[in-house]
């Protein structure tokens, strides 16, 4: 995954919870992220609730759909948002280490028992 991160070089990305009021700012700095509290210089701003981003990660939902139906907004440089989307898309689960992933699949189980 060498250089997979360098489009958020010297740029900012906002990743916002809406429903449990996380705020994050994402930037890549000398080959490091750093992580602050969300503001709104952001280029690009991806946000939804916990759910949403649950089911994103576990694979359960593929970013298209959430952000047609509109349970996933991009706001900003659509560019930037498009890059992380297509990264998004790129992660190999088998990759991951076991443990996230069964408690990625685990949390998914129980939002998909919940009610939407």
């Amino acid at each position: 995954m060498d250089g997979d991160l360098d489009f958020l070089e010297g740029v900012t990305l906002r990743l916002l919870v809406k429903d449990m009021g996380f705020d994050w700012a994402i930037t890549k700095m000398a080959d490091r992220l750093f992580f602050s509290a969300g503001h709104d210089a952001a280029q690009t701003t991806f946000s939804g609730n916990s759910r949403e981003l649950l089911l994103l990660a576990s694979r359960r939902e593929d970013p298209d759909t959430l952000f047609f139906q509109r349970r996933l907004m991009i706001e900003g440089d659509t560019e930037l948002g498009l890059e992380v989307k297509n990264l998004i898309d790129s992660v190999d689960m088998d990759d991951m280490p076991t443990v996230v992933n069964h408690a990625l699949h685990l949390s998914a189980d129980f939002v998909e028992a919940l009610p939407a």
